[in-house]
């Protein structure tokens, strides 16, 4: 059978996936493994081989799910998350914590970051053995500036912290930040008050992983000293060739991100081929053996890897490499396809739950397209012709090419000869050189065309679904990117190592690997500028994706089977090639349009209360399909610092992502209540992401905050209205009233006072949103003799003590009242006397921070709530 590594992988990946739908237990797993194992053999006896090899692959899949299990239930029992999940840690005060640091400290744009393997922690006056990892963050500010001493790799450390677990957003949609960060060993964060709070406590004996992580510390600061003046140039350099974008500014990054070359900033495949044929050529310059040349690039490749630390494309990348040299010492020939298969599961049996990796799946899928659909390519338009130009003059070779390539070598013989007679005499021996060269660069500049599209091709639909972007010009931006990160990924190495050995050497270097830097970040940013660079779409469906995919494995089997019918002059295989490359065009067009109606429920009034942490972010949906969405949260502690933020962008990560689960392109309507951060910053991410109709706001507000957000609605040509107490709207039987604000009066500052109280009634049923209104307005809304009267409350201010006052309440007797609060905040939301207020009217009390997102559907009669938890159980 053809690529057998490549079924075998594709069975073990299924057998872990399938453990995650229906997961058994590892005995069931076994026996399974050990029955098909036992009936190949028989049916191999028996000469029955393609039953035999049916029995090995269920094998292989039986062992994918037991591998799969036995990780899910092999944590150990001193891990610090099994511990506070049994309820042996109390995280609700500061520990002292002791472990071992994994790297250097490392500089942030906004402080610092420890992570620390964890040996023991202080609890109860008792010292508790536990393992696991902890991420300490340290956030410089005015009167501590600077942040601890530096530490090194290995280090002994103690820290005096309140550890708490990563909180994943409650919300259908939301990133899993606690399952990405538990994939990194991180299993609690916390900030770090005062650096006299974490000290060095001992330097034991370096672990092998210390003296990699120390030399990438070591290599980080040379960065950073030797590009001083380019701090820019610097942090894309971090990223390039280190893999830390920490320091890659937001707006750096979305240019990247919108011109699809993101991927040049991320350490993957292009960079460790780069470093491997860099070396390759070197060795192979200084006239090495075959056997030397292997090793040396074997053991840089290793060295790459353990400084850039254990990431999916790195090691895939690696693995290839590896598998390649050592066919290449073997004088065998590698198919590409299997070298990608085994790697794939080399990583799945030592780390399974890899499957689930976005990181995994792209990179994978990347090398599989260029392996599938790329090389077939190549081979059949540029790939000849490339080759023939190899030995041109030896007219002895002519007879191993195709006729179509014998008549380019005469072509290119006859013109050579021609040249060589009107040089001079120094360059005519040269002449064959000087013809082919252009020939040459321009194969090479069309089979990176060719891959790029390919790749752009084939990862369309997981780059839709994990990051909901489309760049329409991804291929021609690749080819700059592509070339300039061959370039400046071996320079800058060799930049690094001489500036620590030869500083004149150093200093010519960054001339031109700045000046490289420099072109690629103009490039991009060139194209970024171009029309409809990029936009945002909903990720596909799943039925979409999986027709996508098995698409795409039609068009690789009937590409690279029609390589071999170019060879017998066949054209069948020509011929279902164009009809699976007419079906995954017309596939990938439905990704990229979504032509699909948003999946709201139909002829219904649905209210949907955000978990967005310490703010509010509401989204309605009307029955005749009209959407709002009023308020986008934003974090009050996530500030934005020289382009950098120290926080979530809720309108990005949380709202937005919502919002495409729901498959949304588009809002009616976005409603402010106020301009506090907490309501407002979510916003401006929503108005970029979505075609937004109308902006809703109340009283104008003399901030910049508020006046950026109405400049960046009137850029994106959203039409702004103010609305005021009396004005109200009708769409598709439900009406919406505003009770507040009362006049449109410009103020200074946003107050809670301001905000925009909405109540949305449908038939019988009704919904109040009255923003963070306190006691003030709410006397002043019961005093006036209002209609409150509400079904469902979203409980103004988070249920602070300054608001839904007894009265307030009494008159709204709401069925279920809604608390959008952030979990452990600093103000003591919710107050249990508001808590205490809303039972005695008999409301149900439900909370973001616990319940996760709350949705109301109504059709004008009965009202149905349910929440987060509810549907996702933990």
């Amino acid at each position: 059978m053809k690529l057998p590594t490549l079924w075998i992988a594709a069975a073990f990946a299924g057998g872990i996936a399938l453990d995650g739908v229906m997961p058994a237990r590892v005995t069931a797993w076994l026996a399974c493994a050990t029955v098909a194992i036992v009936l190949g053999l028989l049916l191999l006896r028996s000469n029955r081989v393609a039953a035999a090899w049916s029995c090995a692959l269920l094998a292989w899949a039986a062992l994918g799910g037991l591998t799969a299990r036995i990780e899910n239930v092999t944590t150990p029992a001193k891990n610090v998350t099994r511990l506070v999940a049994r309820g042996r840690l109390d995280l609700s005060e500061p520990l002292r914590w002791r472990g071992r640091l994994r790297s250097d400290s490392l500089r942030m744009p906004w402080g610092a970051r420890y992570e620390i393997d964890l040996e023991e922690v202080e609890s109860a006056g008792r010292a508790v053995p536990v393992s696991g990892g902890l991420r300490v963050n340290y956030y410089s500010d005015a009167d501590h500036p600077e942040p601890p001493a530096e530490f090194r790799a290995g280090d002994g450390v103690e820290a005096l912290v309140r550890a708490r677990q990563p909180r994943n957003f409650l919300d259908p949609g939301a990133f899993d930040i606690r399952g990405f960060l538990s994939r990194q060993d991180v299993g609690l964060t916390a900030s770090l008050r005062s650096v006299e709070l974490l000290r060095r406590v001992d330097t034991p004996r370096l672990r092998f992983a210390d003296f990699f992580a120390r030399a990438r510390g070591r290599l980080l600061n040379r960065v950073d000293a030797i590009f001083s003046d380019s701090p820019d140039r610097a942090a894309v350099l971090r990223a390039m060739l280190l893999g830390d974008h920490n320091f890659v500014d937001s707006q750096t990054a979305l240019v990247f991100q919108k011109t699809a070359a993101y991927h040049v900033l991320v350490v993957a495949g292009l960079h460790v081929a780069a470093l491997t044929m860099f070396v390759f050529w070197l060795t192979r310059r200084l006239r090495l053996s075959r056997l030397w040349t292997t090793l040396i690039t074997l053991a840089v490749l290793a060295a790459y890897v353990g400084i850039v630390q254990d990431r999916p494309p790195i090691l895939r990348a690696a693995l290839m490499a590896a598998a390649f040299l050592g066919a290449r010492l073997l004088f065998r020939r590698v198919e590409l396809l299997n070298a990608v298969a085994l790697a794939a599961l080399l990583l799945l049996f030592a780390r399974p739950a890899a499957l689930g990796d976005a990181s995994f799946q792209l990179s994978f899928l990347a090398a599989s397209v260029i392996a599938g659909l790329a090389v077939p390519w190549i081979d059949r338009t540029s790939g000849p012709y490339h080759r023939g130009l190899a030995h041109l003059s030896d007219v002895t070779r002519d007879r191993s090419f195709a006729p179509r390539v014998v008549q380019f070598r005469l072509d290119l013989r006859a013109a050579s000869a021609w040249l060589a007679a009107h040089l001079p005499a120094r360059l005519a021996p040269r002449a064959e050189r000087i013809l082919a060269a252009p020939f040459a660069a321009g194969f090479r500049l069309w089979e990176i065309l060719v891959v790029s599209t390919a790749i752009q091709l084939g990862v369309l639909p997981l780059l839709a679904e994990y990051f909901h972007r489309v760049s329409v010009y991804g291929p021609a931006s690749n080819v700059p990117a592509v070339l300039l990160t061959g370039l400046i990924v071996p320079l800058g190495f060799i930049t690094l190592m001489a500036s620590f050995v030869w500083g004149g050497l150093a200093r010519l270097l960054v001339h031109l690997l700045g000046a490289l830097v420099g072109a690629l970040i103009a490039t991009i940013e060139w194209i970024s500028r171009w029309p409809h660079a990029s936009y945002r779409i909903p990720g596909p469906p799943g039925w979409l994706l999986v027709a996508f995919l098995a698409a795409l494995v039609l068009l690789a089997i009937f590409a690279r089977a029609a390589v071999a019918g170019v060879r017998r002059n066949s054209s069948a295989w020509r011929s279902s090639e164009w009809i699976a490359a007419a079906a995954l065009v017309a596939l990938a067009i439905a990704v990229v349009t979504f032509p699909f109606a948003p999946r709201l429920a139909a002829g219904k009034l649905e209210v949907a209360v955000l978990d967005v942490g310490q703010g509010d972010s509401i989204f309605a949906a009307f029955p005749g399909g009209q959407t709002m969405l009023v308020d986008g949260g934003g974090q009050y502690t996530a500030n934005s610092t020289g382009g950098f933020r120290t926080g979530p962008d809720i309108g990005e990560e949380v709202v937005s992502n919502y919002l495409w689960q729901r498959g949304l392109k588009r809002l009616d309507v976005v409603a402010l209540t106020h301009a506090h951060h907490d309501h407002l910053d979510g916003l401006n991410a929503v108005l970029d992401n979505f075609r937004v109709k109308q902006l809703w706001v109340g009283r104008d507000v003399d901030s910049f905050a508020f006046k950026n957000l109405l400049a960046h609605a009137r850029a994106r040509g959203v039409e702004i209205v103010h609305h005021l107490r009396g004005d109200s709207f009708a769409w598709s039987g439900a009406t919406g009233r505003f009770l507040w604000p009362a006049d449109d009066s410009e103020t200074s500052q946003a107050t809670n006072n301001d905000s925009l109280v909405l109540r949305i009634e449908d038939g019988g049923v009704r919904f109040l949103l009255p923003g963070d209104i306190e006691r003030q307005v709410e006397q002043s809304l019961v005093g006036d003799g209002d209609a409150l009267a509400a079904d469902f409350l979203k409980v103004p201010h988070h249920g602070s003590k300054t608001s839904s006052t007894g009265d307030f309440l009494s008159l709204a007797a709401p069925r279920v009242a809604v608390i959008s609060v952030g979990e452990g905040n600093p103000f003591g939301h919710p107050s249990p006397d508001v808590v205490a207020r809303l039972e005695k009217v008999n409301a149900r009390v439900l909370r973001t921070d616990r319940d996760g997102a709350v949705t109301a559907t109504t059709d004008g009669r009965t009202l149905v709530v349910h929440t987060y938890v509810e549907t996702h159980p933990r």
